[in-house]
C-alpha cells in the first residue's frame, strides 16, 4: 500500500501544562479505592478543561487488572540483547522491514525529507511495537491509563497522559471504547496519550490525529524522534549522536539497541 504525506498539523501543546499540574486525587495499590479517585480526579480534570464528553469516559472507566498485571511482570526487559531480539522475531521484522521500505519508497523519503529520520528506524518501531500493525492491543485505551494514573507506583508519570486522553476524547481523537495496549498506548507505533497531544500529526491532512492509520502514526514517529533532538545525517547505532534520540523512544537497554541493530539491517 502507497501512502501519501501531506502537510503535518500538530495536534497541540496542551500536555507541556498538565504534566505540571497539581494533582491532588488519592493513590491506591487495589481496585478498592479506583472510585473514590475517579471522583477526586473527574473534578481536577474538569478544572484542567475536560469537557464533557472526556469526563463521561472517565466515569465509564474500569480498574484494568490486566493493565496492573502487565506492568509489574516486564519479563522481556530484563533478556539478554540475543534472546530479547529473538523473541520479538527481529529477524522477521527486518524482512518486513526491507519489504515495506522498498514499496512505499516515495512516502518514506518524504518523511526523512521532512523530519531528518530514515525508513529503517521507522520500520523498526513499527515491527517491534505492533508487528506493523497487526496488533495494536487489546485494552480499553481510557481504563488503562486511568488505571496507572491511580496506582500509586507511577502516578506521577502516568496522570497528565490521563488528563490527555480525557482532552482526546473531547476532540474526537480517541473515543471512551478506543483500544489499545495495556498501558494505554495506541496506534501503530503505541503512542501514549500525552505524546499524542504533543507529537501528534496529520499527515493525511483529514482534519484528525489518528494513530490507528499508518500515514499518521509513522509521520507521527518520525516528528517525536525528531523533536527530541534527532541529527538529520548522522548515524544512530551505538555512541552515535541519534542513539541518545532512539533512548528517548523506550527506556529499556535491550530495546534500544535492538532498535538501532534492526534498522541498520533495514536500511543497509
Amino acid at each position: 500500500m502507497l501512502f501519501k504525506l501531506t502537510r503535518g498539523v500538530l495536534l497541540g501543546a496542551a500536555f507541556s501544562t498538565l504534566a505540571t499540574a497539581g494533582l491532588a486525587a488519592q493513590c491506591g495499590n487495589n481496585a478498592n479505592g479506583f472510585e473514590a479517585w475517579k471522583a477526586a480526579f473527574a473534578r481536577e480534570a474538569q478544572a484542567q478543561g475536560v469537557g464533557q464528553r472526556g469526563l463521561q469516559a472517565l466515569a465509564a472507566t474500569r480498574y484494568a487488572t490486566k493493565t496492573i498485571a502487565a506492568d509489574r511482570n516486564q519479563k522481556s526487559f530484563k533478556y539478554s540483547l540475543e534472546k530479547f531480539m529473538q523473541v520479538r522475531g527481529a529477524d522477521t521484522i527486518v524482512a518486513q522491514g526491507r519489504k515495506r521500505k522498498a514499496q512505499n519508497a516515495a512516502f518514506f523519503n518524504s518523511l526523512e525529507r521532512s523530519y531528518g529520520v530514515p525508513a529503517g528506524v521507522l520500520l523498526a518501531i513499527h515491527g517491534m511495537e505492533t508487528g506493523f500493525g497487526n496488533f495494536m492491543g487489546d485494552s480499553n485505551v481510557v481504563s488503562a491509563i486511568s488505571t496507572l494514573a491511580y496506582d500509586c507506583r507511577r502516578s506521577g508519570f502516568f496522570t497528565p497522559h490521563a488528563l490527555a486522553a480525557l482532552i482526546l476524547v473531547d476532540r474526537g481523537a480517541l473515543s471512551a471504547n478506543t483500544v489499545g495496549a495495556r498501558h494505554g498506548e495506541v496506534g501503530h507505533t503505541q503512542f501514549l496519550p500525552g505524546n499524542v497531544l504533543k507529537y501528534g500529526v496529520d499527515a493525511d491532512g483529514n482534519g484528525r490525529v489518528d494513530l490507528t492509520n499508518q500515514t499518521d502514526a509513522l509521520a507521527s514517529t518520525a516528528n517525536f524522534l525528531r523533536q527530541k533532538g534527532w541529527r538529520p545525517g548522522q548515524g544512530y547505532q551505538q555512541g552515535q549522536p541519534n542513539f541518545r534520540v532512539i533512548q528517548e523512544w523506550n527506556a529499556a537497554g535491550v530495546y534500544q539497541k535492538a532498535i538501532a541493530i534492526m534498522a541498520g539491517k533495514i536500511d543497509g
